[in-house]
Formats: C-alpha cells, structure tokens, sequence
C-alpha cells in the first residue's frame, strides 16, 4: 500500500515539533501539579547555632571588686538612654538578643547573665536570693557607670523581673527612668511554684549535641522562635565531660528555698515603684487584685502580647524591641533621663 499520500496526523506532527524545538517551561495554573518545593535542611542545619555578634555589638567580663564575682554582659548600641536586661531562670543574656539588634537603633542595650547562669561566674553559683541578685546588679551598673550612670530602663523577664521590682523598690539606683516587667505577676507566679519542682525533673537533662538542644527547646514548646533559639540557647549548657554529653548551666532544682522570696509583696513593690512602668503579658489572666486596683487607677501601662509563650522577647522580639521603643518615647527618657521640651539641662559629659 502507497502510504506517500497520507497526512500525518496532529498527534505525530506535535511529537516531531517537540523533538526538533526546545521544550519550553510551562506555566503555573491554579490547576497545575505542585511546585518544586525548595531544598529542605537537614535537623543539624535548622537549630544550628547562631552567634551572638549578629545582634549584639560586643561581649565584656565585668570584675567585681573585693570579690571572686565575674558577670558576663553583652551590649549594643551608642545613644540614648540605656535598656538594662535581666532575663528569667535558666535563660541568659542572649534572651534579649534578637530584641536588642532592634533596640539599639534608639538606646543602648546591656543584658548581663545572672549570677549561676549564662558565661558568668561567682563565688557561689546557688545564691540566687533576691538581695544577692540585687545587690549583683547594682555593683555591675556601678562597675560600667561609676558614681553618674546615664538615665537606666531596667527590663526583667520572669525571675529577672522579679529582681528589676526589687532593684527598682530598693530606690539605691539613682537614674531609674523606667521599669519594664515582662510576664511575671506575683499570684501567678506564687501559685506555680509547687509545680516547680516537677515541671524541672521532668526536663530533657542530658543532651547529645547543642543542635538537639536548641530542637528540643523549640519543639517542647519553650520557645517559639528558632532563630532566638539558635542564639540564646547554646549559653544555657555547658558540657559535662563525665557523661559526654551537654546539661543545663543554672541548677535551678538547688535553688528552691529562695523561690518563694522571688515573688511575694510583688505587686505591691511594682505599684510602689517611683518611674514610669510597663507590664507585659503573654496572657489576660495574669493580674491579681492589687494591680488591677493599680491598672484602672492607671499607675502603669500594661499590653497582652498575643500568639506568644512565656519568653515574650524571644518569640516576638521585633514587636518587644517596639513596646520597649515606644515606653520609652511616650515617657521622653533620654540619655539623662526624662526630657521635657523647653527645659535645659545642665551640661554634662556622657559617661
């Protein structure tokens, strides 16, 4: 049979066109198959650790003298008034990391590690009672600012906000401008306390690597935010060489007689507080009687921060770094404290 005069059909003719020509990507619908998904990091890669020089702007061991006392602290920042961070138990300094790289635009930052905590070390690591925490705070101010420190924002979150009531109710910090409190509330918090002890043992205590650490911090639900994570988990361990592997830095399960001490007569101490303050909460069920007398009398701003844990700072830094910011110019705190326009201030040399 002659088949020289028969047409080729559409299909072969498409066939052959896609053979000679390059093909060509076809576009997205809405009915298309999936997208390339992009390449996935392994476990080691996602909670590696970050550094620290990425938010802050450098590191310093502050001596205290007549002492064995070494407080570890990171700053950031050249201007204005000066955010003095205190973060809560088991926690470092690098809590206020990723906050800090936003609070530095407009003050300066300073977190220090807390006595038994972070890269800091002392005498005795267990004393975590609240005169000796306060007492370590004032020295460290002391031994940066000598006898004229610039107007101070003390920022506390959870146990660090404890000792910021304290130092702030104590009225020995004489350029207090303002006193932010970062979830801590003393019903609450006196309230959970006989579960202290539990919610403790019933940690993951030994840890094979640091990654697994940061992963399990962010999958426990402690945290929120990995890339907080990465940085401010890595200085709350150290590495045991007895068992080969890494544990928690702060012995907190020592710690349990002064607890109680932390939180009671809070309130009372916060409302008594002679400076503008700021209470942050993760929730709307925080508040005990006295400050919600306090509250509608309005003797301090207070904001719930929403979709957020216990560690506001860390699992929202950037909306933190604007609550903080935003304290502080709604209070006109400069870096001599409170500025009122139109009235001049004697001139004096920045420390």
């Amino acid at each position: 049979m002659d088949t020289s005069n028969l047409t080729s059909l559409p299909e072969d003719t498409l066939e052959d066109n896609e053979q000679r020509a390059p093909q060509q990507p076809r576009p997205l619908s809405a009915f298309a198959s999936r997208p390339d998904r992009p390449p996935t990091q392994t476990s080691s890669q996602k909670y590696s650790a970050l550094d620290w020089k990425g938010f802050f702007d450098q590191e310093e061991d502050i001596r205290i003298p007549d002492s064995d006392d070494v407080f570890h602290v990171y700053t950031a920042g050249t201007e204005g008034p000066v955010v003095f961070c205190l973060h809560g138990g088991g926690y470092s300094g690098l809590s206020f990391a990723l906050s800090a790289s936003k609070i530095k635009e407009k003050a300066r930052v300073v977190a220090m590690d807390l006595r038994g905590h972070g890269k800091s070390t002392t005498e005795n690591e267990t004393d975590l009672s609240i005169e000796t925490m306060c007492n370590d705070v004032l020295a460290v101010v002391k031994a940066i600012y000598g006898d004229s420190p610039p107007a101070i924002v003390l920022v506390g979150h959870s146990m660090g906000g404890s000792v910021a009531v304290h130092v702030a109710a104590k009225r020995a910090l004489s350029s207090l401008a303002g006193l932010v409190v970062v979830d801590v509330v003393e019903g609450t918090a006196l309230a959970s306390l006989i579960h202290m002890q539990k919610i403790l043992s019933s940690r993951v205590h030994h840890f094979s690597s640091i990654e697994k650490a940061i992963e399990w911090s962010v999958r426990g639900g402690s945290l929120r935010n990995i890339d907080s994570a990465r940085v401010s988990v890595p200085t709350t361990l150290k590495y045991d060489d007895s068992k080969k592997c890494y544990i928690y830095r702060a012995r907190l399960e020592e710690t349990e007689q002064y607890w109680k001490s932390w939180y009671e007569g809070l309130s009372e101490k916060f409302l008594s507080c002679p400076v503008p303050k700021l209470l942050l909460l993760a929730g709307t069920d925080r508040l005990d009687r006295a400050l919600t007398i306090g509250q509608m009398q309005g003797k301090f701003q207070m904001v719930v921060v929403r979709h957020t844990g216990h560690a506001i700072q860390e699992d929202v830094p950037d909306e933190f770094a604007t609550l903080v910011t935003n304290f502080i110019s709604r209070n006109r705190i400069g870096p001599r404290g409170v500025e009122i326009p139109g009235l001049r201030r004697p001139s004096q040399t920045n420390p």
